[in-house]
């Protein structure tokens, strides 16, 4: 009995440290108000039906380690991509959210094309040049033309007209014009030079790839090299351009300004807590990698199997699953007349990888000795070229319909069409 009562202060005196310390170590991880970590990860696998999809990241993983059929190793890997890009997405916005605007759009500029960085990475460093540029391009024609035109399409169908600040589509379409055109002298670089007669008119190969022993190669590298250092160049000024110093062209135009009744927007809150959005990002980042390696790993053998060509494997049904979240995303705000948001998505994330994205690629590749260059197959240039044309026509008047929606879409299938016949 003497020995209780000195038994239980001591007892007392521990459980205040321990409970102390446990408060101290919470407090690093979760700051005060912010969702719990099990509130977090709920809500990161749990919000939306996409998620399901997350079981074919395993089963990829199976058919890679055990070698099962090339069709199977590709579809399994295709489609788990798609529930990680939209993990990546929600982790970088949720980011963004507790961030602000600078570093949150800051953020975003970053990671908004992950899943096209990590492919195109796994590419580059598994020597697939060709797989690079045509995923690259890719994205940029699915998202000026597919995303773009779905969106346009699905407000027109809620709205006679859609309005969109002119300004600053104007000044997206022009720089999305500077990229186009920077692809477009490499080619024509090519045409001068066949044209002079060199000893090897064969410039290319049969996959439109260069040849390093033919003349006027070393001359692609310079330029495409020295383009790349520019256009990041420009991809900062242009990021200081829209988050910094001219960032009210960019906020969604008041609607009393176009004759519309004025609706008070909803305060977003984030749903995850920083170190949990943070961790998520990291490791949904690992997962995609391992992800991406399973899938170009198995392009070649899948389109030789299967008789399909690999331009429309890389400028078509890659992009698809990269950016199938953003493309659910952008219909959605265009559902609900954000359409500055809808071109923030679409042409922004066109201009991410034409002027960061595929340069980074390229001086990525020149320091560890691949020689990716700027050069496009002629017909791969053209598709491009009429893009831009026919977005910049349709967009600068600062008003859509669903008519200009359907010509966008239309435009997509007619190229995608060529390309699975190429």
């Amino acid at each position: 009995m003497s020995s209780q009562p000195e038994t239980l202060p001591l007892l007392e005196n521990h459980r205040p440290r321990a409970s102390n310390f446990r408060s101290r170590l919470l407090a690093r991880i979760k700051a005060e108000g912010e969702p719990s970590w099990t509130q977090s990860i709920n809500f990161y696998l749990f919000s939306g039906w996409m998620n399901i999809l997350l079981v074919f990241v395993p089963l990829g993983a199976i058919c890679h380690y055990l070698d099962w059929d090339a069709g199977l190793r590709f579809g399994f890997s295709f489609i788990a991509i798609m529930p990680l890009a939209k993990l990546l997405g929600d982790a970088t916005e949720q980011l963004s959210i507790k961030l602000g605007p600078t570093l949150g759009g800051l953020l975003n500029a970053s990671f908004g094309n992950a899943v096209e960085i990590i492919v195109g990475i796994t590419a580059l460093l598994q020597d697939e040049l060709r797989i690079v540029q045509t995923s690259m391009l890719g994205s940029i024609l699915s998202n000026l033309l597919l995303v773009l035109g779905m969106s346009f399409l699905a407000a027109g169908l809620k709205q006679d007209q859609s309005y969109f600040r002119k300004t600053a589509a104007q000044t997206s379409a022009s720089l999305m014009s500077l990229a186009c055109i920077t692809l477009i002298i490499p080619a024509a670089y090519h045409a001068v030079k066949s044209a002079e007669g060199l000893e090897s008119i064969d410039f290319i190969l049969k996959d439109g790839s260069p040849r390093p022993g033919d003349p006027g190669y070393s001359g692609l590298l310079v330029i495409s090299r020295g383009t790349s250092l520019l256009l990041l160049g420009v991809y900062v000024a242009y990021l200081i351009f829209q988050l910094k110093t001219h960032a009210s062209l960019f906020l969604p135009e008041p609607e009393s300004e176009r004759g519309q009744p004025e609706v008070e927007e909803e305060h977003e809150v984030a749903q995850m807590n920083m170190v949990s959005a943070g961790v998520s990002l990291l490791v949904v980042t690992i997962v995609t990698s391992f992800c991406a390696d399973w899938l170009v790993a198995s392009i070649e053998e899948t389109a030789n199997k299967y008789s399909i060509p690999k331009p429309f494997i890389g400028l078509i049904l890659i992009p698809l699953v990269a950016n199938a979240a953003e493309h659910v995303t952008s219909v959605w705000m265009a559902m609900k007349g954000k359409m500055e948001l809808t071109i923030g998505i679409s042409v922004g994330s066109s201009i991410q990888i034409a002027t960061f994205v595929v340069p980074l690629l390229v001086i990525i590749g020149w320091i560890i000795h691949r020689d990716l260059t700027l050069f496009f197959a002629h017909f791969e240039t053209v598709s491009l070229f009429v893009s831009v044309f026919l977005v910049n026509l349709l967009i600068q008047d600062g008003k859509s319909n669903y008519m200009e929606g359907l010509m966008l879409v239309t435009l997509y299938i007619v190229i995608a069409l060529a390309f699975s016949v190429l």
